[in-house]
This record gives structure tokens, C-alpha cells and sequence, in this order.
């Protein structure tokens, strides 16, 4: 009965295809083509399940899942993953506006941290948020990664009505130099889309890797906290600070640094709503000789103090350790905030209008 159905559709006695006729009699004499017209879903379904794999694969390997989600709260997003197709995220938030409040937030704080990412590490401390606590007051630390400076972060201040009254400023915020994130964010007209774009992996991200933590990966990750900007590490496979050398209390002055920072400082200063006696200028300690640093020697950054009539707290503790050759550890960062607020400290409270609880 097969082979005279097969006979007949071939001389068109029957309105029967070929392929129809194989799938309704089991016949495995079809060619190849038919063969794929008798199972097109199947043969779509594989290669989307080929892209979907190279996709996934992509995103663990150089996407937002090559990071550990273990960060997230309802206070923390990821401000910045370690993977070429990730890396930063917080310049975007703050620029467009992505996490809404944060902005506002930063605008209310009594204090504001200004610097880059040594300033917000060295801060982002028990010590720091057990002494704004006591004071009733709160705080705001507004560094940023790849060496931020003046150049962006003075631009997001002038968005804003700043109710600080006091500033905590690194000295080394006074750089004068665009970032390449910054460069983007500020005049990329197709960053937005790809700011927004992670902002949406980051829910994912989230989701699938908070439920089955073993879909992401390692790589070192820095969340940040939208009540105080405080950063939150995970340095996943990271292991470069175990072995690094006590940070370097540098004593050589830079008279290059010193006028640059000098000019930088007048300019960006004359716009804060506060009185001089209200701004402290610091620097943090770090290993000085590698290729994140724009820092300052102690001696230069005590100099621009000077020549700008500010206070400068910076106090020598012994034995500071970074986790990567530029940003203290945690049991570093503890200890050094601990040391300044004690000396700024009632500086501090007078400029809050406050005693210590």
C-alpha cells in the first residue's frame, strides 16, 4: 500500500506530496530536503538553543554573570562587575538619573565624601556610620571608580541644592582629567541605552543568580548603597591583597600637583555653600607606586591644605594594608576612618550644630 501511494503521487494521479506521504506511512525514502520541510521547528528550536547557549555562555564569561549577586538589598545595587562587557554602572545611574533617589539622597546628606574610589573604600566603614549615628546626622560618600574626580562629580553637584554642611574632600578629587566612563556618560548620546540596558541585566541578575548562585561566576564585584554610598565588596577569585606590602606614607612634594590642584581647588570651592571652616581636606593612604594612583604625597596634599586656608586631617596609622595595590582592605579602613574622625571629630560636630549623643 505504501509503494503504490508513492507511485501515484509520483505521477500525479494523486494530490498526495512526497513528504506527506513518507509522514503518513512511516516511508524513510524522502531526501534531504524533504526531510527538513517535514521537521522545521525542530531543526529553528536547535539553533535558537545554540545562540541561547553562546549568549548565556558570553554572559557568565564576559557579562554581568560573571559576577557573584550576593550584594543585593534593598539598599545595595551593583555598581560596578569586573567583565569586559559589564564593568561600570554607577557613573550611568547617577548621570540619567537610574536610581532615582540617589541623587536626592546625596543632595540632603549633612556630610558629603568627596573623592574617587580609595575616598568611598576608606570610608565605607563601621567607624564612619556608628559616628554619623551618634551625631543624628547623616552622610554621604560620593566617590566613584576609575579615579574619579572634579571634572564629573562637579558637574552632578550643579545638578543639585546641596543642604551639606560639611565636606570631607581627598585632595586628589581636585584632578582635572576625563575618565573614560565619565567621557561616555557625559557625551555619548548612545550611552543612555546602554546604561538602561544594564540596569535591566541587573534584575536578572538578581533573579537567576540570587535562586542558583553557581550560574555566576567570581569576579570581583562592588555594590553600593543608596542611602550613604558606601560600597560593599566581594572580590570573588581575587587574592592580589594578601600578599601586598604596608601602604607608603609618602613624604615627596610635587610642585606641579600642587598648583594644578591648587587652581582646581579655588574654582570647584567658591561654589560650596559653606563656610571654609566647614571643609576638611584629606588623603588616603595607598600603596602610591602602581597604576591606579592619582594620589598625592602626604607633604603635597598638607601643602594645597595650606595654601587654600583649609583644615588637613590625614592621620599616619601604622600598618595599613590595601586588598589590590591601591584601595585599603576592610580591617585597614576601620582603623583609618576610626583615626580621623577622632581627630576631625569635633571639628565635625561644631560645623553639624550638634553634640554627640
Amino acid at each position: 500500500m505504501a509503494r503504490s501511494n508513492y507511485i501515484r503521487a509520483e505521477h500525479g494521479k494523486d494530490r498526495v506530496t512526497n513528504v506527506e506521504v513518507a509522514v503518513r506511512d512511516g516511508n524513510s525514502k524522502v531526501d534531504r530536503n524533504a526531510r527538513f520541510l517535514v521537521r522545521p521547528a525542530l531543526y529553528i528550536s536547535i539553533l535558537v538553543g545554540a545562540v541561547l547557549v553562546a549568549s548565556t555562555y558570553k554572559l557568565r564569561i564576559d557579562g554581568i554573570f560573571a559576577c557573584p549577586a550576593d550584594g543585593y538589598t534593598p539598599d545595595q545595587y551593583l555598581a560596578y562587575c569586573a567583565a569586559a562587557r559589564y564593568g561600570d554602572y554607577e557613573h550611568g545611574a547617577f548621570w540619567f538619573g537610574l536610581e532615582p533617589s540617589v541623587l536626592g539622597i546625596a543632595a540632603r546628606a549633612d556630610a558629603m565624601f568627596l573623592g574617587d574610589s580609595r575616598t568611598n573604600f576608606g570610608f565605607s566603614t563601621d567607624s564612619t556610620a556608628r559616628w554619623f549615628s551618634a551625631a543624628s546626622a547623616r552622610y554621604y560618600l560620593l566617590g566613584f571608580t576609575y579615579g574619579e574626580n572634579v571634572s564629573f562629580t562637579g558637574e552632578l553637584l550643579r545638578r543639585s541644592s546641596l543642604q551639606a554642611r560639611i565636606y570631607i574632600i581627598a585632595v586628589e578629587f581636585f584632578e582635572r582629567r576625563e575618565t573614560i566612563p565619565a567621557k561616555d556618560v557625559m557625551q555619548n548620546p548612545g550611552s543612555y541605552f546602554r546604561y538602561e540596558v544594564k540596569r535591566f541585566w541587573q534584575r536578572l541578575h538578581q533573579t537567576i543568580c540570587g535562586t542558583v548562585p553557581a550560574i555566576c561566576r567570581d569576579r570581583t564585584a562592588v555594590y553600593r548603597s543608596r542611602q550613604t554610598g558606601s560600597y560593599s565588596l566581594n572580590l570573588g577569585r581575587w587574592t592580589g591583597g594578601a600578599d601586598n606590602p604596608p601602604v607608603f606614607y609618602d613624604r615627596e612634594i610635587d610642585q606641579e600637583k600642587i598648583k594644578g590642584y591648587v587652581a582646581s581647588g579655588r574654582e570647584f570651592l567658591s561654589r560650596l555653600p559653606v563656610s571654609r571652616d566647614c571643609i576638611i581636606l584629606t588623603t588616603i593612604p595607598t600603596i602610591r607606586k602602581n597604576a591606579y594612583s592619582y594620589s598625592p604625597s602626604v607633604d603635597t596634599a598638607s601643602a594645597v591644605a595650606n595654601i587654600l586656608g583649609l583644615s588637613f586631617v590625614a592621620p599616619h596609622v601604622d600598618v595599613l594594608r590595601t586588598y589590590d595595590g591601591s584601595h585599603l582592605d576592610r580591617p585597614s579602613a576601620e582603623r583609618w576612618s576610626d583615626a580621623f574622625l577622632r581627630v576631625a571629630g569635633p571639628q565635625m560636630q561644631e560645623c553639624l550644630g550638634k553634640p554627640l549623643a
